[in-house]
């Protein structure tokens, strides 16, 4: 069998989905296991992170592994005019996987077509985001006690998150049933809506954060991002459209809890965090263990 690569949710089965969730559960409760002693992992981040990227290397160290690569390209013979391909193809011959984020869509996708080691996507623009989708399932169970008929709700940017793209193929495995809430210039695009209603799976769509908030599991807000609008004044129109409270949560049911991919900016009034029903910063260090999961499997230390 050849390299597996993971660059689309879709890249993993169902029992694949299901197996990471047993070893981030496994890596939880154990969470130094130096499975990957003398590997080294190629971190290449195109694109500015932080939670994703230290998350990762959290992950690669506590697998005993290396961690090389750059957060910056301006240090890099990127910013001489080295093609992506040659980068790509020379820095797979001095590693066992790379860890990449891009802007440019589709990115990770060809270099994993070039590369001699497995790849990993840590996001590429407005498409996927896989490793974000599978801590979120990961929290989800945790919080549900399942994955199975759950009923979320997405806010905010449905149209340029990668996140909810990536989270609503993945929960199409588990009779989920979805509610969108967002503006028209922001709302979940056409492509994803068929792909449930090809498989059969329900969901209704809103313009404002209403009492379908109460029939919640998961309420899974997003930032509205800057960096993916062309246009200034379409950002400012709709970049605070839409903002969490703690009055707006006080009927929401008992196991509900919010998720979000982080950064915030002003989508989560502050006066949430200390509810208990706020996970979001739980979400990110459970993010460390999916992480562990993904690389060990990959790289086959791990079945």
């Amino acid at each position: 069998m050849g390299k597996k690569n993971l660059i689309s949710i879709t890249d993993f089965t169902k029992e694949e989905i299901l197996r990471i969730m047993e070893f981030a559960a496994d890596f939880e409760k154990n969470p130094y296991q130096p499975l990957l002693n003398g590997r080294v992992i190629a971190s290449l981040f195109f694109e500015p992170s932080t939670r994703t990227r230290l998350s990762f290397e959290s992950a690669i160290n506590r697998l005993g592994a290396r961690v090389i690569g750059f957060a910056d390209t301006a240090n890099t013979s990127v910013s001489k005019g080295e093609t992506f391909h040659d980068t790509i193809m020379t820095i797979s011959n001095y590693c066992d996987m790379i860890v990449m984020r891009d802007s440019r869509e589709g990115s990770p996708r060809y270099a994993s077509e070039i590369s001699k080691v497995p790849v990993v996507n840590a996001g590429d623009g407005a498409n996927q985001h896989p490793s974000q989708t599978l801590l979120d399932l990961y929290s989800i169970r945790k919080t549900q006690g399942t994955l199975d008929g759950i009923n979320i709700m997405m806010i905010g940017d449905l149209k340029y998150g990668r996140t909810v793209h990536s989270l609503l193929q993945a929960l199409s495995h588990f009779n989920t049933t979805f509610t969108f809430v967002a503006p028209p210039e922001l709302e979940m695009p056409v492509e994803y809506k068929e792909y449930l209603n090809e498989r059969g799976l329900k969901f209704i769509e809103k313009r404002e954060i209403d009492d379908t908030i109460n029939e919640a599991d998961i309420v899974y807000m997003t930032r509205v991002q800057r960096e993916r609008f062309s246009d200034p004044m379409e950002y400012e129109r709709v970049k605070n459209v839409y903002v969490l409270r703690n009055s707006m949560i006080a009927d929401t049911k008992e196991n509900m809890r919010i998720l979000h991919p982080l950064p915030r900016v002003n989508e989560i009034d502050t006066d949430v965090d200390s509810n208990p029903k706020a996970y979001y910063f739980k979400q990110t260090e459970n993010g460390v263990y999916v992480r562990m999961a993904i690389i060990s499997y990959l790289l086959g230390a791990k079945k």
